[in-house]
């Protein structure tokens, strides 16, 4: 096999402004310590010259009181936050995570939210699989609830869009949501009522036996 091999060969960054802005993306970047053998080859220039820039650097971030300070840790550099406003991360990190919703989930909360009251089962025969872990999650993130029991065998549990739904998809009331195709939806109500028939009459005929 063929050993390829990459020849960098840049030139060298003379203007000051430019070198402080390589070195600046050079620690944001690595995020940890960054020795200054790797700042001044990242600049083409010696050690001396890549040491005058990011000392320019930091007093740059120094003067302007940024968010972040650049620190000298023996023989390197790093970018760090300024310790003055880790009491702000910390309530970046403890706020509550807005949910990431997947595409199974978010299928799932579709047919709810254009089908309500809906059940599982009628769920499950519009996707073909079970939705018990799309629902229970929809559930705990507040999107979902079970807003009653459909009056047939089993009494099955339906479920409904909440509030916070249509906070955080940005509607007023369900009347907002975009509308289906109408031959979707038939086809849809079709299945979902041949299922419902179905299911009742199995149900009947189970206890019947």
């Amino acid at each position: 096999m063929e050993n390829s091999s990459i020849n960098v060969n840049f030139e060298p960054v003379e203007n000051e402004k430019d070198q402080e802005a390589v070195i600046e993306a050079v620690l944001f970047t690595i995020g940890g310590a960054v020795e200054l053998r790797q700042l001044a080859a990242a600049i083409g220039q010696d050690k001396e010259t890549a040491k005058r820039a990011v000392e320019r650097l930091a007093k740059r971030y120094r003067e302007e009181t940024r968010g972040m300070e650049i620190k000298q840790l023996e023989d390197s550099y790093q970018m760090c936050t300024r310790s003055e406003y880790y009491e702000n991360l910390i309530r970046v990190a403890v706020a509550p995570k807005k949910q990431v919703l997947s595409d199974v989930v978010l299928e799932t909360l579709s047919i709810i939210a254009y089908r309500q009251p809906v059940t599982k089962m009628e769920i499950e025969k519009i996707r073909g699989v079970k939705s018990d872990h799309a629902v229970n999650r929809l559930v705990e993130y507040d999107l979902v609830y079970e807003a009653g029991r459909l009056d047939a065998p089993g009494r099955p549990a339906l479920f409904a869009t909440t509030e916070e739904f249509m906070r955080r998809f940005g509607v007023d009331s369900l009347g907002e949501l975009p509308d289906v195709d109408p031959e979707q939806e038939a086809l849809i109500r079709a299945e979902v009522e041949e299922e419902l028939q179905l299911s009742v009459e199995e149900l009947q005929k189970d206890m019947e036996e």
